[in-house]
């Protein structure tokens, strides 16, 4: 998880120093993460009990079609924060053996940008262009210690929201003290939304 279970207990006051909800608490973040996620562009795996998209740091292999800026030295990843790259193959026969690898001593990459620079003076090898012809596999992600506080405040925001709902969600009315109120569609909050706009993957779309 990206956000400790302390740090949400923060967003939550009436908890106090209790521990009796922890597991309950726990699987909200879980959740709350992966949605958020989802929203961020995160594409979804199945490793080590992990069941959709998650914020945590995780191995992905992608196969590009080619650079979409149109500049064959820079490829955008479809994914960011990058932590490390594998491996990268360039191949119109997509085969990816190993005479189409492209060295790491021959590129850069701009882990929070999500960019591979290709070095014009070093390197020996273009991204081509064309269907599948790159093959890309990075460590991309969050970890608890590498996450932006803002991105923690995302999470604490939504996460903490959905606690407190548990008990009227999906209900249209709340009757109460002689009377009765309608709840507002539990929607993604507006401030989550405007805190994690800069963090999204090119092409999100949700």
């Amino acid at each position: 998880m990206i956000v400790t279970l302390s740090e949400f207990k923060q967003f939550l006051p009436e908890v106090g120093n209790s521990t009796s909800a922890d597991t309950a608490l726990t699987a909200q973040i879980t959740r709350s993460e992966s949605i958020i996620a989802r929203y961020l562009g995160f594409p979804d795996i199945n490793v080590s009990g992990v069941h959709g998209p998650t914020l945590d740091a995780q191995t992905y292999t992608f196969h590009l079609d080619g650079p979409s800026s149109g500049d064959a030295l820079t490829l955008w990843a479809p994914i960011r924060p990058i932590v490390s790259i594998a491996s990268i193959h360039t191949d119109i026969n997509r085969q990816y053996t190993s005479d189409t690898l492209i060295d790491a001593s021959q590129y850069t990459f701009d882990g929070h940008l999500g960019r591979i620079y290709l070095d014009p003076i070093s390197a020996t090898k273009i991204f081509n262009t064309g269907f599948r012809n790159i093959k890309l596999i990075v460590n991309a992600g969050y970890t608890s210690s590498t996450a932006s506080p803002e991105l923690k405040q995302a999470i604490c925001i939504y996460a903490s929201q959905l606690q407190r709902n548990k008990a009227i969600q999906g209900r249209t009315s709340i009757s109460g003290r002689g009377g009765s109120v309608s709840p507002a569609p539990f929607t993604f909050p507006p401030e989550v939304k405007q805190i994690l706009q800069p963090l999204r993957n090119y092409g999100a779309i949700l």
